[in-house]
């Protein structure tokens, strides 16, 4: 049994859970095997009822589910509740993608064929969350997986296990039936490999790092993976952008929810005529942020979600003031009712793209400014990176916003928008090694979470020659 505790205050145990092992790890594969059938071959208007009878249950306890969020993963209790609803929504969004799982039905180039194209459930799917969505991450993978007739094992984040054992009671309380949702909680080191070399398809969200090794797990057999991993994804400020709008675009891409999503805008780049004075109005925004315990509604700024990112944000403050970046702000102590993980976001100017800070993903609010001369040199310190995850550009300039989005490496282009925000109804993700083996969300999910079958079907009473004999536009196809 392991405790989960608040980041806001570590004297306040949010719940105390139990481990899984490799023993309930293989008791879960086989229950997932054992319903995926039944569920695979639903009734579709009842398997689309059931997700959406899901999505109202989570709006009918969400003030509840945003507490227990805000306590365990410490984010903003508004936060919180805005990531419950976008969960309850995505629930409702893939109901209706039950019944909009269209194939195809065309004629053959050959006499006499009709031919289908359907989809069909990869089977049964291990789904892999992180910490810092702990809700409506599992939301979009575990409604897109049932959608198209997948049984799931969900895997969560041990440092937020409560919000996963919550929405797998509402799962379940919904009407699914035993076996189609399974949950382990604890160290993926313990049984991981287990499952990945064991199930039908894979979908991880999390570090590269450890994207890299589950990809080579799944290798042994084949196993169809999804990715979605890092990223340094740059914001480029024009001298001709709105300087309000930039610093808010920047504030909320960079610092808010204390830079935990692999979407932040980690490196902030900034044409020399604009420069210092996004610099200075950014400090000042970023000055007069109220650093508190995440559920008191005058905080704008919570705790780190854990002792071992906190660690690494301070890790890389140090870092970056040794290796000559200006630090414009982030070096004092925070002044906190309760013992917590809190810290002073960083703002630095003066960074280079050689520096640490501006190479590996950071993951906390710690941001670096790098001054360019152009948008020349703009894009080309954007791309600049081994990330591919997502870019974003502050600009009046239609042309130039065209021109960024056309030279950007990344998977998804904001335009006056911060890097950090996405829609469920449209794929996402990025390129390699950003994201590997198909996006997220929208129509992309079911390419991901089913396979394509393909049936030929002869009539020879629609054909005037031999079933087998190719028609003169095909007779050379011996295919």
């Amino acid at each position: 049994m392991e405790p989960s505790l608040n980041p806001s205050d570590l004297n306040d145990v949010v719940g105390v859970y139990h481990w899984s092992d490799v023993n309930d790890a293989s008791t879960a594969l086989a229950a997932a095997r054992q319903a995926q059938h039944g569920w695979g071959s639903a009734n579709l208007p009842t398997r689309s009822e059931l997700l959406h009878n899901v999505g109202d249950r989570i709006l009918g306890v969400a003030d509840n589910l945003a507490q227990l969020l805000s306590r365990e993963q410490g984010k903003l209790l508004s936060d919180a509740l805005a990531e419950v609803k976008r969960s309850a929504q995505i629930f409702h969004y893939f109901a209706g993608e039950v019944l909009r799982n269209n194939g195809q039905f065309v004629r053959g180039l050959r006499d006499g064929f009709m031919i289908s194209v359907e989809r069909e459930p990869v089977g049964t799917v291990l789904l892999i969350t992180p910490w810092n969505f702990p809700m409506v991450v599992p939301a979009w993978k575990i409604a897109a997986a049932l959608a198209f007739g997948n049984s799931v094992i969900l895997k969560p984040s041990e440092y937020t296990p409560g919000i996963a054992v919550a929405l797998t009671e509402i799962i379940a309380d919904a009407g699914f039936p035993a076996g189609v949702v399974n949950l382990l909680i604890g160290d993926g080191q313990l049984f991981g490999q287990h499952l990945v070399e064991n199930v039908d398809a894979v979908s991880f969200t999390g570090s590269t790092t450890v994207g890299r090794i589950i990809l080579g797990q799944a290798s042994k057999n084949m196993t169809k993976v999804q990715l979605e991993l890092g990223g340094k994804n740059p914001l480029v400020v024009l001298d001709d952008a709105d300087l309000d709008h930039a610093v808010d675009v920047a504030l909320q891409g960079s610092i808010l929810q204390m830079g935990q999503r692999c979407t932040a805008s980690s490196r902030l780049i900034v044409t020399r005529g604009i420069h210092d004075a996004f610099a200075d109005r950014l400090t000042r925004r970023v000055a007069d942020l109220r650093i508190g315990h995440a559920l008191d509604p005058d905080t704008q700024l919570g705790p780190v979600a854990t002792d071992r990112q906190l660690a690494r944000n301070l890790e890389f403050v140090t870092e970056s003031k040794a290796a000559g970046a200006e630090l414009l702000h982030g070096d004092g102590a925070v002044d906190v009712r309760t013992q917590g993980y809190y810290m002073q976001p960083a703002v630095f100017a003066g960074t280079r793209s050689d520096m640490r800070l501006n190479i590996e993903e950071v993951f906390g609010p710690v941001v670096g400014i790098i001054q360019v001369g152009d948008i020349d040199e703009a894009i080309s310190v954007a791309n600049e990176t081994d990330y591919a995850l997502s870019s974003g550009i502050c600009t009046k300039s239609l042309n130039a916003a065209e021109r960024f989005r056309r030279s950007s490496t990344a998977g998804m282009v904001m335009v006056n928008a911060p890097t950090a925000g996405i829609d469920y109804h449209v794929p996402f993700g990025g390129k390699p090694p950003s994201g590997f083996g198909g996006r997220e969300n929208g129509s992309a999910a079911q390419e991901f979470y089913t396979e394509s079958k393909v049936t030929y079907t002869y009539n020879p009473q629609e054909s005037s020659v031999d079933a087998y004999q190719l028609n003169s536009a095909t007779k050379n196809d011996n295919i």
